[in-house]
């Protein structure tokens, strides 16, 4: 469990990191606690206000990075690596709102037949991951929820995501793997912090 200050450092961390590098300054030197220092997954996420609208979203499914540099190069992703949008522009920078999701590790969910997979996934409180081949696709457990999904819906979206049928789930020899999330977000751009419940309405990582 991360703590509301950690995740006030962690937002903090990563909005001055994204105005660091759009801006074209130096980069910035993050002083942060020590729980950022041991690994961890996150996803940095970018949203225009006030409309919500995705602006960018990047980071690491496992805990492959110390946090604190999974964050710094999330961040930098995040504004200017998303190949759905254009970089962010410094005229943007009053505009966007920063998100920070610390991500538990991903664990496989094992079932005796895949249609049973529906069961054990929890919309509101898991993220996915599917992966069949060299195929994988992610969806944060913000996602399913602003869109009304199903678990089902949930499992066929994330296959979408990676680049499969929807019905890939399914199939024999498709991995899924699980894992939560606690999200801190901006409430304005350069706003106070505050740990964001899942069923608010937003823009996600989608």
């Amino acid at each position: 469990m991360f703590s509301d200050e950690d995740g006030r450092l962690a937002v903090g961390g990563a909005r001055a990191v994204v105005e660091g590098h759009v801006r074209k300054e130096t980069p910035v030197r993050l002083d942060l606690p020590s729980v950022f220092k041991k690994k961890s997954g996150v996803f940095v996420t970018l949203t225009t206000h006030p409309s919500g609208d995705l602006r960018g979203c990047i980071g690491y499914p496992e805990p492959l990075l110390p946090l604190e540099e999974a964050l710094r190069d999330s961040a930098v992703s995040a504004c200017s690596r998303d190949p759905r949008f254009p970089p962010v522009k410094p005229a943007e920078l009053d505009t966007v709102k920063v998100e920070v999701s610390l991500l538990t590790p991903p664990e496989e969910i094992k079932v005796k037949k895949p249609t049973d997979l529906p069961k054990h996934v929890e919309v509101g409180s898991d993220g996915l991951i599917v992966q069949r081949g060299l195929n994988r696709g992610l969806l944060l457990p913000q996602v399913p929820v602003e869109w009304g999904w199903n678990p089902a819906e949930f499992l066929s979206q994330t296959c979408l995501k990676a680049g499969l049928a929807p019905d890939t789930w399914l199939r024999e020899g498709t991995k899924v793997f699980k894992f939560q999330a606690e999200v801190f977000s901006e409430d304005s751009p350069r706003g106070a912090v505050k740990r964001r419940s899942l069923d608010e309405e937003h823009g996600t990582c989608h």
